[in-house]
């Protein structure tokens, strides 16, 4: 799984549901600064805040992950 890519999925699918990064960093309970280094590809984060960060995005973790699918505007 390319790091990169997936931090561009999360930051398109946060930025689709109207969140900004310091709202979702709330929500997902992580300062600003750890979520912005999961979106610049920086930490990729591990099973448990993907299924932290989908379930906030109202998204599977399948959905979250999966390249074969189109990808997110």
């Amino acid at each position: 799984m390319d790091p990169y890519r997936l931090a561009n999925r999360i930051r398109s699918f946060r930025k689709l549901k109207g969140y900004t990064q310091s709202d979702f960093a709330k929500k997902l309970g992580v300062s600003l600064v750890v979520l912005g280094e999961i979106e610049r590809g920086n930490r990729p984060p591990k099973a448990q805040m993907l299924d932290l960060i989908s379930n906030a995005l109202g998204i599977t973790t399948a959905e979250l992950t999966d390249f074969g699918q189109q990808e997110v505007k």
